[in-house]
């Protein structure tokens, strides 16, 4: 067999991370790093260590996390000769003249995989992402198939073609400067006729799954980026496998430090996620990679990301920092009621209902009772985020062909809203935005928060060393003045004896204005702030059918480049 794999033989056997990172390393270096390559490595690893996890340890072995199984030239060279004998063995390169790739040639080359395919569905099955799964036993699952065309592609000398991911689905962007769009792979069960096919329609649905026309467009190296964060170390479904989740952390770090996650919102969460479990000294910390990812949704992508979002409620959520935990939530849901819901939303649908139905059922169970009782209950602000993260909820059900809320969501909002006296509700300003189409068109990167002083915390500081620099500005105060008691009691008026309207920087406004955007949470406001609540009338309305029109929101907006996941606990 020929020696084709473009990776000195000498370095051989890989039998380190570091000697695989080294390796990646020099692709990354290059303009135009092989995919084919990298993807077969990075399957080698995880599936020798997470699929043929039956090696006996010794007692007598000194553990080396750095360490892998032994990666032979031969075995990688044969993979990677057989990948490029299907590709080239089967497309004729001379009918194509142009140096850009064609919808014609996408679909030739989607077809030769998906039809090397063995015939099963694999929806939901770990560890079938990478090339190493498809060379050794054809199976993919729906990012693999899509990453394998783009491969595939790229031994054919078409680099106009790339990878275009949203937060649950992957198509292809080729052409003169990548301006046309085709699907390749499927999602949900029996979609396949879709491939060749432009992904307008679906993105002019508003759909979830589209991500509005602001998907993560990669290059060549977020690709590499891509199949990184698409590694699975998990052996079960709640055991992970700890050398494939360093040797993912440490090829992570190798592309953060390239600078190629810097447009990867849901590759930072994947990092953020790995350095919580296994802290690496010297690097950013979790909670500011976490940040880094919103951050980056929202400068390139008009914040339309939602995962960034729930990747940082799910850390305070861990952490039992429930407040910042709601305020996330909720601006998670002010980012899904810019869509339209659709089956093939199913994904996020599934996380929304969990945190509707589990988390927050959870949190005010536990702040119920103990040394953590009426904390979170006496704040006001936690309540406007509660109706906010409800009211994100019943946009994105508004102007949807399904309905999205059943008597099953109602039950566990009543108890919630329950669990806040009148006395704390009556403090919240709700205000009916009679105007909110427009307002949600031209969403901006710096308009995603309804409820008034909603901020992110500084990047640099974790959320359990912050304190208000209001309750600073108050405590520095008392040494000098006396405290109102009113203030104490109620908020809304002066914060010290005797004054007038002299200590303005002082004030807190303890009354959080919030603006309510869906007709049904419009419907509820007089139920919400009453000082006795009717449940059942609450209960009605939560799942009145909505007699709005399909499309009532308009059409998507666009991005300048047409149609332009992998999220690791979350795999297709």
């Amino acid at each position: 067999m020929a020696n084709i794999l473009p990776v000195d033989p000498k370095v051989f056997p890989l039998e380190s991370i570091p000697s695989v990172l080294k390796i990646f390393k020099n692709e990354l270096e290059k303009p135009d790093p092989d995919l084919a390559l990298l993807s077969i490595i990075a399957g080698a690893v995880e599936n020798s260590m997470t699929c043929n996890k039956n090696i006996a340890s010794n007692e007598n072995d000194i553990y080396d996390e750095q360490k892998l199984p032994s990666l032979q030239y031969n075995i990688l060279n044969a993979l990677y000769t057989k990948f490029h004998s299907i590709i080239k063995g089967s497309i004729d390169v001379t009918q194509y003249k142009s140096k850009y790739a064609t919808r014609e040639l996408i679909r030739k080359v989607s077809d030769v995989i998906w039809n090397s395919l063995t015939r099963s569905y694999y929806k939901d099955r770990a560890h079938l992402q990478s090339l190493y799964s498809y060379m050794t036993g054809n199976k993919l699952d729906c990012f693999g198939v899509a990453f394998a065309v783009v491969a595939g592609c790229q031994v054919l000398g078409f680099n106009d073609v790339h990878l275009a991911l949203s937060e649950d689905h992957a198509w292809v962007l080729f052409g003169e400067n990548s301006q046309e769009t085709a699907e390749v792979t499927w999602h949900g069960k029996g979609s396949e006729d879709k491939r060749g096919q432009s992904v307008e329609s679906g993105i002019n649905s508003r759909s979830w799954l589209y991500v509005n026309g602001y998907p993560i467009t990669c290059n060549r190296h977020m690709e590499v980026a891509a199949l990184v964060s698409s590694i699975n170390p998990s052996l079960t479904v709640t055991t992970d496998c700890l050398e494939v989740s360093i040797f993912q952390q440490e090829l992570l770090w190798l592309l953060y430090d390239m600078g190629y996650l810097d447009k990867y919102p849901m590759a930072l969460g994947n990092l953020a996620e790995l350095e919580e479990l296994k802290p690496t000294d010297g690097r950013v910390p979790c909670f500011s990679l976490l940040q880094q990812g919103i951050l980056t949704a929202r400068k390139y992508y008009n914040n339309m990301h939602v995962y960034p979002y729930t990747y940082q409620a799910g850390y305070f959520y861990r952490h039992n920092l429930y407040k910042q935990a709601f305020n996330s939530w909720a601006n998670g849901s002010d980012v899904i009621k810019q869509y339209n819901y659709s089956r093939d939303d199913e994904e996020i649908y599934k996380e929304v209902m969990e945190i509707a139905n589990e988390l927050i059922p959870h949190i005010m169970k536990v702040v119920s009772s103990g040394h953590n009782a009426h904390s979170l209950l006496k704040d006001p602000e936690c309540f406007a985020d509660l109706l906010r993260f409800y009211d994100g909820i019943c946009m994105w059900e508004e102007g949807s062909q399904t309905p999205v809320l059943h008597i099953g969501w109602a039950k566990p909002l009543v108890n919630t809203i329950s669990k806040f006296d009148s006395s704390v509700r009556s403090q919240v300003v709700i205000i009916n935005n009679e105007n909110h189409d427009d307002s949600i068109i031209n969403n901006n990167n710096d308009s995603c928060k309804t409820l008034e002083n909603s901020n992110i915390t500084d990047i640099t500081m974790d959320p359990k060393d912050s304190i208000n620099p209001k309750i600073k500005a108050l405590t520095a105060a008392c040494g000098e003045r006396l405290l109102n008691r009113d203030f104490l009691l109620q908020g809304g008026c002066e914060p010290f004896v005797g004054e007038a309207s002299t200590s303005v920087e002082l004030k807190i406004e303890m009354k959080p204005k919030l603006i309510l955007y869906s007709q049904k949470m419009k419907g509820l406001k007089d139920l919400l702030l009453a000082e006795k609540l009717n449940t059942h009338a609450i209960s009605l309305q939560l799942t009145a059918q909505s007699q709005v029109q399909f499309n009532k929101k308009g059409q998507a907006p666009r991005d300048d480049s047409t149609g332009s996941r992998t999220k690791r606990s979350r795999r297709e």
